[in-house]
């Protein structure tokens, strides 16, 4: 599997923290950007690539200062479930309930390995299957085409 990494410059140092983190444990990687810090990007830009990417194949990770801002813009692409998250629990409750497809992440507020072990449950946590979470997403899909 695939990871699309991408941040502004307020989630950049966090990036290039994750993106050495996940290439070390031996996931595939693929980063969007920016590629250097640039101080006046714009987080939509990397949320629009990530989040096309992840349409086609894989998981995505994004940062920003705030982890709001690029969660709102990675969510206007059809099929993309982003969330912002700050705990190992919701990490792993959003991808259990929600099929949550893209983890968006604070630069300014997450230490680097509170991250790590965010990351990680992410990633490692399946889908659960349950027929009521089955359902809540297929209603969400439904709303994508209005």
């Amino acid at each position: 599997m695939i990871i699309h990494l991408g941040a502004d410059h307020a989630g950049f140092a966090l990036k290039e923290h994750l993106k050495k983190f996940l290439e070390k444990k031996g996931y595939a990687v693929k980063d969007w950007g920016a590629n250097k810090l640039i101080k006046t990007d714009d987080y939509p830009d990397y949320a629009a690539k990530v989040a096309r990417a992840v349409q086609k194949e894989g998981m995505g990770i994004l940062a920003c200062g705030s982890a709001e801002g690029i969660c709102i813009a990675a969510n206007k692409i059809k099929k993309i479930r982003a969330v912002p998250v700050w705990t190992v629990q919701s990490a792993k409750l959003s991808r259990q309930h929600n099929d949550a497809n893209v983890l968006c992440l604070s630069g300014w507020q997450l230490p680097k390995k509170t991250a790590e072990k965010i990351v990680l449950t992410w990633i490692k946590t399946p889908f659960s299957e349950e027929a009521r979470h089955k359902r809540r997403i297929q209603k969400i899909r439904r709303m994508e085409c209005k």
